[in-house]
């Protein structure tokens, strides 16, 4: 599917406020032996009608040739399906935990939600407990659902429980960007080496990072980011190079991350 009277450059540029419709045309090069591809409809877009419109303001992206969100800023995460979040365990209520995900209201984590989860063999998380999940469920009528399983495999995939570590805040803008640089089927990363089949090599924040420091990332798009290294001070540099690149320019991303990591240096000498 394409943009109707748009281009595949100027699609992915094109500006819009809420309200405006956005027609799909069909597109030939996108075709499949069974028809047409679905399309994918991500935040701040609502398809009515074969067309898409605009629920929020920003950048209209587009990517495989079927998905297609919308790109902004924005302070409150608003859940949309499949993304994966990191969240807070609030209470336990009969077979499902409460968790906090950012959102206007908790999102519901099933007991059996989990790998070989079962009635008899249930998961143990108190309140308080980290958990790194996907959105299973997210419609605006009904509260959100999460799960620990990868749907495609039925294996944890990353997903479950996070101990240890230290959680950091970003905006909604650089956790996507964040995922958007790791693979799919491994958003939870242990960074021992710079290895290209998991990252993309056009994130600079990440693979700088990884060529110095050994630690381990679960980035949510709900604007958290666990961080584990084998030292205290290591996480303290991941976590100040993540909060200062937060909205700076690119060209202003190298300086940063070797400021940091001169800093992690001179307290490695001394102490």
């Amino acid at each position: 599917m394409a943009l109707a009277g748009q281009s595949q450059p100027n699609a992915a540029r094109k500006i819009l406020i809420p309200g405006d419709r956005i027609p799909l045309v069909p597109d030939a090069a996108h075709q499949s032996k069974e028809g047409p591809l679905k399309v994918r409809v991500g935040p701040g877009l609502q398809q009515e009608q074969g067309d898409l419109v605009a629920v929020k303001a920003g950048v209209l992206k587009q990517a495989g040739g079927s998905k297609y969100w919308m790109d902004g800023s924005q302070k409150r995460y608003v859940p949309a399906a499949s993304d994966p979040v990191l969240g807070t365990v609030t209470a336990r209520q009969g077979e499902s935990f409460r968790v906090d995900i950012g959102s206007a209201h908790p999102a519901a984590l099933s007991i059996l939600a989990f790998e070989g989860a079962t009635r008899r063999n249930r998961p143990n998380l108190d309140v308080g407990s980290l958990v790194y999940c996907r959105l299973s469920v997210a419609n605006k009528d009904m509260e959100p659902e999460l799960e620990c399983v990868d749907p495609a495999t039925g294996k944890a995939g990353g997903y479950g429980e996070l101990k240890g570590g230290f959680v950091v805040k970003c905006s909604l803008r650089m956790a996507r960007g964040y995922v958007n640089a790791c693979s799919p089927w491994n958003r939870r990363l242990v960074l021992i080496t710079l290895n290209y089949s998991l990252l993309n090599p056009k994130n600079p924040i990440v693979t700088i990072l990884a060529e110095s420091i050994s630690f381990e990332l679960a980035v949510g798009l709900n604007g958290r980011v666990w961080i584990n290294a084998k030292s205290c001070a290591e996480v303290i540099a991941v976590a100040k190079v993540i909060q200062a690149c937060d909205g700076a320019a690119a060209s202003d991303i190298n300086k940063l991350i070797n400021h940091e990591l001169r800093r992690l240096e001179d307290a490695m000498d001394t102490s």
